[in-house]
């Protein structure tokens, strides 16, 4: 199921570009936790838990509990991060406040089994993967971290639906439909075409006139001067 993550937090006062400067000048990234009918929260994370977050993959997928100093802890989703252009350091964090009850929309990996007996790879053809993660309305507790679709019988030409998802896990697609998630290609053939030798032309050697034609003007002799 979805992993809850526990983040330090501290409490900003201050909104305004002004005062997140003043928190990334004292080594801090200034973030907020909106949601659920209540004021947005301002906080402060520590930029390395920031970086840890992203470093490991799939945050859109977990539960975040941001614990701020002297106060409460929120449970929440991290919804967005903004980073410097030229640093690629992290300026802000957007958290999704979570209310009791309330189905989140998140993007679930996919995952797929039996790749090396599969018929149709094994025949040479290639997995074509559509959509790697699958957007879902999920219970929060309840948010699995991949969806797994079974290559076992699947051969060239065939496509692997939502369908073939084993286990929802109660989510529900955000597509309402039973969209393709990938297909077993046919292996791509490559003709060699061998390449077409030029025609040979012919080379009248110097001095002598090509067969049918005049003589070459450099061996004309030149009119007798007239006494």
């Amino acid at each position: 199921m979805v992993q809850t993550i526990r983040i330090e937090a501290e409490a900003r006062e201050q909104a305004g570009k002004g005062a997140a400067r003043a928190t990334r000048k004292g080594g801090l990234v200034p973030a907020v936790i909106y949601g659920a009918k209540q004021e947005a929260t301002l906080i402060a994370l520590d930029p390395r838990d920031v970086m840890k977050e992203l470093h490991k993959g799939g945050w859109q997928s977990h539960l975040y509990e941001v614990a701020v100093k002297g106060g409460g802890t929120e449970r929440t989703l991290m919804r967005d991060i903004q980073f410097h252009p030229v640093t690629d350091r992290p300026l802000h964090v957007d958290f999704q406040r979570l209310a009791a009850g309330q189905r989140i929309r998140v993007r679930v990996p996919v995952a797929f089994l039996n790749e090396d007996t599969c018929p149709g790879l094994k025949a040479g053809g290639v997995l074509n993967v559509v959509r790697r993660e699958i957007e879902v309305l999920a219970d929060p507790d309840a948010v699995p971290e991949a969806f797994q679709i079974d290559l076992a019988e699947a051969g060239i030409g065939d496509s692997l639906r939502w369908s073939a998802v084993k286990d929802s896990f109660g989510t529900k697609a955000v597509l309402d439909r039973d969209f393709v998630v990938a297909t077993i290609a046919a292996p791509t053939v490559v003709e060699e075409i061998a390449p077409v030798a030029a025609p040979a032309t012919e080379t009248a050697p110097k001095g002598k006139a090509a067969k049918g034609g005049a003589a070459p003007a450099a061996a004309a002799k030149a009119p007798a001067k007239k006494k």
